[in-house]
Order: C-alpha cells, then sequence, then structure tokens
C-alpha cells in the first residue's frame, strides 16, 4: 500500500504570529489620553506644588513644551516604524543595538515599577487596611482583561476614561464655586525658581502616556496617519486639563495646604461647597489608577515582547498567542513583576525613579528623530534637539537618589547584555 506523500509545511507556519490591527484614531486616542490621566493627575499636583510654589503653572508649561517635543519624535517615527515596542524599536533602526536597547530596558523597568505604585495608590484609596491585597487583585483582573484582546483594552480604558473626566469636572466645580482661600504670602515666598525643573519632572511624568500610542503600534489601522493623530490629540486634550487644575488648585486652595497634600483633588472638594462629593473623588481615582495601570500593562508587555524578538530579553516572551492573538508570556511575566513589587517593597517612592527612566527613554526617541530625512514642515530638526536636550535636563534636576537610582538599574541590564552578548560570541 502507497503511503500518502506528506504535505510540506507552508513557510507562514514558521512564522511567529503577528498582532491584529484592529485600532482606529478614537481608540488610540483613549488609550494615551487614559494613560496621561491617571494616579499622577490625583497626586502629582502637590510635590510640583511644593518645588515650584507660584510658578506651579510654568513647571506645567515645561513639562508641556518637553512632552510636545517628545510627542511630535514619537509621531514621526511610529508612522515610519508601526511595530509594537515603540523607542526601543527606533533607536535599534535609526541609531544601533545598544540606544535601542537602553531605551527598552529604561521603559520597562520604570513602567514596571509605575504600574505597582498604582496598583497600589488604587488600594489606597479604595481601603487602606486592605490596600495590597487589592492591589495585588487590580493587576490579576486587569492581566485578565489584556488577554482577552486589544480591543476589549480599549473599550475598558473608554470608559475607565469617562468616570476620571466626570470626576474632574466635578472637582473644576468644586474649585470654581469655593469658599477660596485667601493668598499665604510665606508659603508662596518659600518657593523659588530654581523648583521649577524638578516640578516639571514630576509633571512630565503624568504627561508621558502618549508613549503607550506608538508601542502598540502593531495593532493600529493605517499607522502613518493614525499614530500622529492619536499622540497629538491626547497630549493637547492632557496639556488643557492638567494647566486648567494647576490653575485652579492654587486659586482655590492655601498654598501650604496644597504642597503638603496627598490627594489634592479630594481636599479641594472638601474644602468647596460641594464637600459632600468626596466619595465621588475617591471612586473617580480609583478608576484613573485601573485606567492607567490597564495601559501601563499593555504597553510594557508589548515593549519586553518586541526586546524579546530580538533576544535582547529571553525569546519566550515574544510568543504571541491565544484566540485574540496578544503577547501572553509577556503579559503575565509583567504582571508577576508586578506583585513581586507590591508584596516586597513600598513602591510609591519610586514615582522619581520612574520618571528618569521615562526621560532616558524619550531622550533616545528625540535622538532618533533627529536622523530622519523625510519630515512633516511641523517637525523641523532643531525640535528634536530641544526635546533631547529638554529631557536630560530634566533627568539630572530629579531628586538624587531618583537619579542614582535608575542609573544603576541601567546598568545593571547594560553589564547583563554585554555578558550575553560575549557568551554568545564564545559559543558560536
Amino acid at each position: 500500500m502507497a503511503s500518502r506523500p506528506q504535505s510540506k509545511p507552508s513557510p507562514d507556519q514558521h512564522k511567529p504570529r503577528q498582532l491584529q490591527r484592529r485600532l482606529g484614531v478614537l481608540d488610540s486616542t483613549v488609550i494615551g489620553l487614559g494613560s496621561m490621566l491617571g494616579a499622577g493627575v490625583f497626586v502629582v499636583f502637590a510635590p510640583a506644588a511644593a518645588l515650584a510654589g507660584p510658578l506651579l503653572a510654568v513647571a506645567v508649561a515645561v513639562a508641556g513644551v518637553v512632552a510636545y517635543c517628545n510627542a511630535v519624535a514619537s509621531a514621526q517615527l511610529a508612522a515610519r516604524y508601526p511595530s509594537s515596542g515603540g523607542t526601543y524599536v527606533y533607536g535599534r533602526n535609526r541609531l544601533g543595538e545598544w540606544p535601542g536597547f537602553i531605551a527598552g530596558w529604561g521603559f520597562v523597568t520604570g513602567k514596571t515599577a509605575s504600574c505597582a505604585a498604582m496598583a497600589l495608590t488604587f488600594g489606597h484609596y479604595v481601603a487602606p487596611e486592605f490596600a495590597t491585597p487589592l492591589a495585588v487583585a487590580a493587576v490579576v483582573v486587569l492581566t485578565g482583561v489584556n488577554l482577552l484582546g486589544i480591543t476589549r483594552t480599549a473599550l475598558v480604558t473608554r470608559i475607565l476614561l469617562a468616570v476620571v473626566l466626570a470626576t474632574l469636572a466635578f472637582v473644576v466645580a468644586a474649585a470654581v464655586l469655593g469658599p477660596h482661600a485667601a493668598p499665604d504670602g510665606a508659603a508662596t515666598a518659600a518657593a523659588s525658581a530654581w523648583g521649577v525643573l524638578p516640578a516639571a519632572g514630576l509633571m512630565f511624568f503624568a504627561f508621558a502616556g502618549y508613549a503607550r500610542i506608538a508601542t502598540l503600534g502593531e495593532e493600529v489601522k493605517d499607522p502613518t496617519r493614525t499614530i500622529p493623530r492619536a499622540i497629538l490629540a491626547a497630549l493637547a486634550a492632557a496639556f488643557v486639563i492638567y494647566l486648567g487644575l494647576a490653575l485652579l488648585l492654587q486659586w482655590h486652595l492655601p498654598a501650604g495646604q496644597l504642597a503638603g497634600s496627598t490627594a489634592p483633588l479630594l481636599d479641594a472638594v472638601a474644602s468647596s461647597r460641594l464637600d459632600a462629593g468626596a466619595p465621588f473623588v475617591q471612586a473617580g481615582a480609583a478608576a484613573a489608577c485601573l485606567g492607567a495601570l490597564l495601559a501601563l500593562i499593555t504597553g510594557v508587555g508589548r515593549t519586553a515582547m518586541a526586546m524579546a524578538r530580538e533576544r535582547d530579553l529571553p525569546s519566550p516572551l515574544a510568543r504571541v498567542g491565544g484566540a485574540h492573538t496578544v503577547p501572553y508570556l509577556a503579559e503575565l511575566t509583567v504582571a508577576a513583576a508586578v506583585i513581586v513589587l507590591l508584596l516586597s517593597t513600598n513602591v510609591l517612592t519610586v514615582v522619581g525613579f520612574s520618571s528618569f527612566g521615562v526621560l532616558v527613554y524619550y531622550s533616545v526617541t528625540n535622538a532618533a528623530a533627529f536622523t530622519l530625512s523625510a519630515r512633516p514642515w511641523h517637525a523641523p530638526r532643531w525640535l528634536n534637539a530641544l526635546g533631547f536636550l529638554g529631557c536630560l535636563v530634566l533627568a539630572v534636576t530629579l531628586p538624587p537618589a531618583s537619579v542614582l537610582g535608575m542609573a544603576a538599574v541601567l546598568a545593571v541590564g547594560v553589564a547583563g547584555r554585554f555578558l550575553v552578548l560575549r557568551l554568545r560570541k564564545a559559543a558560536a
């Protein structure tokens, strides 16, 4: 009996599964804005006001200018290289493997810590006595949402963003109605112009969510058109909201109270005629944390997947599978790392650490964009140079502990990659 000839596998069977392009301009903008209006909007004004004093709005403007430079550079590069991984991919293609690795490593490590900080902030707003268990539960549930596919992520982010925007509108109404505090001359005089740059560094941490749009480049429809529009739209909306809130909070609250607050938006409502709505603000803060955490887990997982594709992280992290074609191993690994941080560390101290990593990431973005020859009229090279210098200045003016901590993590990553490359070369 003749044996049946075996069919040869098609070449496509040997290719890794690719992510699907399912996001339009609206969903991409929502994911970016949902990231920028995360936990930061409910806490960042207090430490920034403590540093900048009456110049808080100037700090917001400085952060906005640097963020705009970075957004333009990100939009240029994401349209040119519409694949997951963001600046890790851009750095490798435009500058070389090492700059790309430094950007990717800084993003993955810094944003993993940010995930833990936002999860714990959620727990403290909902039930402080059970903060850690609630934070772990949030990570588990939102990782499950991500594993259901990117369109589910966009839908949940849209719902959470609507809750956050309604909460911020309520805070604005409370601040406008007053009563308003008398100027606190002693507190405002204590701050100086030297505090503007570190305050801008903290505010930049809140702006940085548009990177999530670029890291999802492989899942965006018509990326050349969609990504630039979504990045600039999300940034413009966030800038207007942050600047308006900064001005309102300084008008409504005494300077000393704003600078020392752990929940400035909650204090703004509690000190107004709408103080009965304080629980609504707490619920909105919880929703903000969940929205930012959802987008962060998504972005970190896809950057880890891109690094694994190039063997800068363990190659199994590049696997894409399941009915919804998601990088499931990368997502689960990020979730596990966040849970370890929640159970072992007080991660509320790592905001500056994460800010330093993000600023390093965007310095590589601007350097990569500077090398592009074809560029739109609104993206001249000097804008990339300004963004690069702005990122470095804000990074080095952060608190020394944050700078040294993230520098050490970057050094460990560089040393590890150097050792792996040497071992591979010796084994070849």
